[in-house]
């Protein structure tokens, strides 16, 4: 049976055509939220996402997280095509396979490109938004972290020190933007979808076998943990959210 948990509210999701933000949008879109579905480059995907939420409503917008221009004007959409802002996920991220060992394959290139997307981007996202999240009196921002932040181990050491800044920065910001908006760190470890190039069936099963839960996170996984913190986790802030079956363990 549905929830309404979320209905009147307005949840806006950026890297909503992937394979955790799809998830997240169906989630929401069931508890009864609108949902403006961010997306970079996949038009039509995101269009055929809208259009199949239950409820009705939702838009697909462009936005890049790279450029704060891109950010701005897709807030502005968003403002005006939804007229408020209650909920902010930032599901978008970028990484590479890059073993740890090997410093000279983790370029200035590669680690700006990895800072811009996962930490930069995030932050400009937050700060565009932060207006129209306050006047609601109850905002909420989710940001997909990840247990590298705290383990050091993931695809590379840019995306390991990405992340632990983007809990840092829920740290810094649950202090300085309560008591309106809320802010929390959901923190997946490996993720069955193709979000890590060069990941297959087998590395899923070695996951799976070193889990204590015994299988890998899925992206259903990962979007109940977002919708808890909207719908049922109303006294957090600042913190994350671990959804590993126990991966850190």
């Amino acid at each position: 049976m549905m929830s309404h948990a979320l209905t009147d509210k307005v949840a806006v999701v950026i890297g909503g055509s992937g394979g955790i933000g799809i998830e997240t949008c169906r989630l929401l879109a069931e508890a009864g939220a609108r949902v403006a579905i961010g997306y970079r480059s996949a038009r039509e995907k995101a269009e055929t996402l809208a259009a199949a939420l239950p409820g009705g409503g939702h838009r697909a917008l462009p936005v890049s997280i790279e450029d704060t221009p891109s950010i701005e004007a897709f807030r502005d959409a968003v403002v005006s095509a939804f007229g408020r802002v209650d909920v902010l996920v930032n599901t978008a991220g970028i990484t590479q396979q890059v073993p740890h060992a090997d410093l000279d394959a983790l370029t200035d290139e590669l680690i700006d490109q990895i800072f811009i997307n996962n930490w930069r981007g995030v932050f400009a996202t937050i700060r565009a938004f932060a207006p129209a999240l306050k006047a609601t009196g109850d905002g909420l921002i989710v940001n997909m972290s990840s247990i590298a932040a705290f383990t050091g181990v993931g695809s590379n050491v840019a995306y390991c020190g990405a992340k632990a800044g983007l809990d840092i920065m829920a740290s810094s910001l649950g202090r300085a933007l309560a008591p309106e908006i809320r802010i929390l760190s959901v923190s997946p470890g490996a993720v069955d979808t193709q979000f890590v190039p060069g990941r297959g069936k087998e590395f899923n099963d070695k996951v799976a076998a070193t889990t204590p839960l015994k299988r890998i996170t899925t992206p259903i996984d990962v979007a109940e943990a977002i919708l808890a913190c909207a719908t049922h986790l109303k006294f957090s802030t600042g913190t994350r959210i671990v959804v590993d079956g126990g991966r850190h363990l």
